[in-house]
């Protein structure tokens, strides 16, 4: 039986300068956990992973010829975008489901996910980006992709994509503009929700070390299929090349750190 893997690398050229993730790339889990207890239809909700991101990562990654790091496992099993100590890190509910395999989790238990799943894929994460920075003698442009759900407790979302980030907005700015030239879109920035959270992927690896990077979120019912992924690669390809071709964009500024206070 092949071993769990918590992360998956893309292959692609360092020299490139830019590395691509997909933290809720999968809903994959290990089979000692069965389904946490939950019925197998709750994996093809967003609860369990984000929706159309592991395609759009592939075809992306494809594409520009970038590396890569996917998520491999389910965010139900513990959430590689949360700090290891947030309280959120294993989710006991999630949008109304009870996830039974997470309640009354044992300190051990917590550990365990931690060091077998958490940071794993965080080691993968920072030794991808510490190869891209080696390869071209500058930081990197990290772009972490995401996608959320086309409403929220009946809510309709009517931004197709959204441009989320803390206090650094050396990509996002230039994102938000590329993205925004195109008039059937509607863009939020820093909505259906901020972009500020401690401890996350982008503040872990980016945020800190003065990286320049963004997170993309595309809305689900857009890259809910091939076609609909393959829109969006051949939309945002060219978008990233000409970031990535931009110089400011591969400096590192220590000094990009939240000025407010964080909710």
């Amino acid at each position: 039986m092949n071993a769990f893997k918590s992360f998956e690398i893309l292959a692609g050229n360092h020299d490139k300068g830019m590395v691509l993730l997909g933290d809720h790339a999968m809903n994959r889990l290990p089979e000692p956990y069965g389904m946490l207890g939950l019925p197998e239809s709750a994996f093809s909700r967003h609860i369990a992973y984000d929706i159309g991101i592991e395609g759009l990562v592939r075809a992306l990654s494809a594409k520009l010829g970038a590396p890569a790091v996917l998520g491999g496992f389910s965010r139900l099993l513990i959430d590689p975008n949360r700090g290891e100590d947030d309280p959120t890190l294993v989710m006991k509910i999630s949008d109304g489901a009870i996830i039974p395999g997470n309640h009354r989790i044992t300190d051990d238990e917590w550990n365990h996910r931690v060091e077998a799943f958490h940071r794993p894929y965080h080691n993968a994460v920072s030794e991808t980006i510490s190869k891209v920075a080696n390869a071209t003698g500058k930081a990197p442009l990290v772009l972490s992709l995401h996608s959320y759900t086309p409403a929220w407790k009946g809510v309709p979302r009517r931004w197709h994509a959204a441009v989320l980030w803390d206090s650094d907005n050396r990509a996002v700015a230039p994102l938000l503009d590329l993205l925004r030239r195109d008039p059937d879109l509607i863009v939020g920035d820093n909505e259906p929700y901020d972009g500020a959270l401690k401890g996350d992927t982008m503040y872990r690896h980016c945020m800190v070390t003065g990286i320049p990077h963004a997170l993309l979120e595309v809305r689900q019912d857009l890259i809910g299929d091939n076609a609909g992924i393959a829109t969006w690669a051949d939309r945002l390809a060219p978008i990233f090349e000409t970031m990535n071709a931009d110089p400011a964009l591969h400096g590192y500024n220590v000094h990009a750190s939240r000025t407010g206070p964080y909710e």
